[in-house]
């Protein structure tokens, strides 16, 4: 059994790759991204313009992995061109939500009247802006922006109530790459 074909991602201009031992770093107008790939059984390539994800060997499981680490890779190329948006809305029906950013962290209050203020961790280096009954999280790194967006959205996760008639919490409505002013 021959290894499969090699996966290549395009670099374009204004963005500069840089690969050693398995560790991507990725510049580009918008800042600078860096993953380690030392764990994972394939073959990295930077060949002119473009960049060769190749499996070590024929497994099934080896193969599959060129495409997700060339997706990684490909994100980080948008990240640092156009940047990532995540657009949540706060919805509720029976007390109103208010938050705020401090730090690195968003504190929702008086989620379902509760005393204590909720609390959802911001990754990395993401932004959270609050605009009245939106929250606009951006950032270049596709990992942070969503895993920012999903630790508030579980933050004002409903438990214990018939989720059907408490509609309550803050909800991801809208994926964007770029960055919207």
């Amino acid at each position: 059994m021959s290894l499969p074909e090699a996966r290549t991602v395009e670099i374009p201009q204004g963005v500069t790759v840089s690969l050693e031992n398995k560790i991507v770093e990725v510049k580009g107008e918008k800042g600078r991204l860096v993953r380690d790939f030392s764990q994972t059984p394939v073959i990295i390539r930077l060949e002119g313009s473009r960049i060769a994800v190749s499996a070590k060997s024929s497994r099934r499981k080896t193969s599959a992995l060129t495409g997700t680490v060339s997706s990684h890779i490909r994100n980080m190329i948008r990240g640092v061109t156009k940047g990532f948006t995540y657009k949540l809305k706060v919805v509720y029906s029976h007390f109103p939500i208010s938050l705020k950013v401090e730090e690195n962290d968003v504190l929702v209050e008086n989620f379902m009247g509760e005393r204590n203020a909720r609390l959802a961790r911001i990754v990395g280096d993401t932004k959270v802006n609050v605009k009245g009954e939106d929250v606009i999280v951006q950032g270049i790194s596709l990992e942070e922006v969503s895993q920012t967006a999903a630790n508030i959205e579980q933050a004002t996760r409903v438990r214990g109530r018939d989720p059907r008639k408490f509609l309550d919490g803050i909800y991801v409505y809208q994926k964007l790459e770029g960055t919207v002013h």
